[in-house]
C-alpha cells in the first residue's frame, strides 16, 4: 500500500473537492397544463409528452 509523504493540507483538500456537489435538475413548463415536470418526461399532471397524450390520466374524484 502507498503512504503519503505529507499530510494534506485543508486547502488543497477543499481545492479538490470544489466540484463535487449537488446540481438541481432541470424542470421544463409542460406545453399542454402548465404544471412543471422533468425534462424528457411524460407530465405527472396531465399525462401529455411533447404535445402527445403518453399515459391516460384518471378523472380525479
Amino acid at each position: 500500500m502507498a503512504h503519503p509523504k505529507r499530510k494534506t493540507s485543508k486547502t488543497r483538500r477543499d481545492k479538490r473537492r470544489t466540484h463535487i456537489k449537488a446540481v438541481a435538475p432541470t424542470v421544463a413548463a409542460c406545453s399542454n397544463c402548465g404544471a412543471t415536470h422533468l425534462y424528457h418526461r411524460v407530465c405527472p399532471e396531465c399525462g401529455y409528452y411533447k404535445g402527445q397524450l403518453a399515459v391516460e390520466k384518471e378523472a380525479k374524484a
